[in-house]
């Protein structure tokens, strides 16, 4: 099967790679032969380091199939027709938000790394001197609000309501503003980039992968940027009845081996931070 996955912006392609089988290639079978594992992940930083655990796979007779993604949609519904084996690309408040708005009955088989999300303005070189009613552009993925009001609660910017859950907050769980800042959510991440490259808004908060795959330092170039200590830590997606099986935990283990761990720190120098 060969699968054309196009650029949200662009019009770049994302690189397709052969995957073989009829609902998945995951084997746990005694033969030989090498078994063919197909993976899902965005372009960076997950496919880069998916090419990293490639050899120390094969290693084990395990071949790895790598199929890239410019988006957050199709990764999830080729995980689900079982063109995939396995995704990496998401954190765990997303995974939940598409099992419940979809139905999908995946689990996470593991977590390997946190991409701090960074608020970048081409306007401003601080959070303080954002002015009033400054515009806010955030992503439409509402699983990433939470996350994004949540920092900026934490700098000091706005407040949220007393109790409620923040991974779920909305801007509507705003209680405090003191700048009125006005939040902008009518975009998909990909397209926060090119957003900022254009000056639009007063400020941009942009996830590190798209950040880093654009040329962006989410350290040297963000006004601020997310704590490590976060729970939007992303993870390997399966379907349920996969977790268990051999293949999936021997790349796990291999994505969390202290060789890939030491590659994320020296490849993005805590742009991306890996998870022991």
């Amino acid at each position: 099967m060969k699968k054309f996955v196009a650029g949200i912006l662009l019009s770049v392609s994302a690189i397709t790679l052969a995957a073989c089988g009829d609902s998945g290639a995951v084997d746990s079978g005694d033969s030989g032969d090498s078994k063919e594992l197909v993976v899902g992940a965005s372009n960076v930083p997950h496919a880069e380091i998916l090419e990293q655990a490639k050899p120390l796979l094969e290693e084990q007779g395990i071949d790895l199939v790598i199929e890239t993604y410019q988006d957050y949609i199709l990764p999830n519904k080729d995980l689900e027709s079982g063109d995939l084996d396995a995704n990496y690309f998401q954190h765990i408040p997303y995974l939940e938000s598409q099992i419940a708005d979809n139905g999908y009955d995946f689990v996470n088989a593991g977590e390997i790394h946190i991409e701090p999300i960074g608020v970048y303005s081409k306007k401003y070189k601080s959070l303080e001197e954002l002015p009033e009613d400054a515009t806010i552009l955030i992503s439409n993925s509402v699983a990433d609000h939470g996350r994004v009001l949540s920092m900026l609660e934490a700098e000091g910017l706005i407040k949220l309501a007393d109790g409620v859950d923040k991974t779920k907050a909305e801007v509507k769980d705003i209680v405090e503003n003191p700048k009125n800042l006005e939040f902008d959510a009518e975009y998909e991440a990909a397209l926060l980039v090119q957003l900022y490259e254009n000056e639009e808004g007063d400020a941009v908060l942009i996830n590190s992968n798209y950040a880093i795959d654009a040329g962006i330092s989410p350290l040297e170039d963000s006004i601020a940027i997310e704590k490590t200590d976060s729970p939007y830590v992303n993870i390997i997606a399966v379907q349920s009845g996969n977790k268990d099986n051999k293949e999936i935990k021997a790349l796990v283990e291999v994505l969390k081996s202290k060789q890939i761990q030491d590659f994320i720190s020296e490849e993005w120098g805590g742009s991306v931070v890996p998870v022991k």
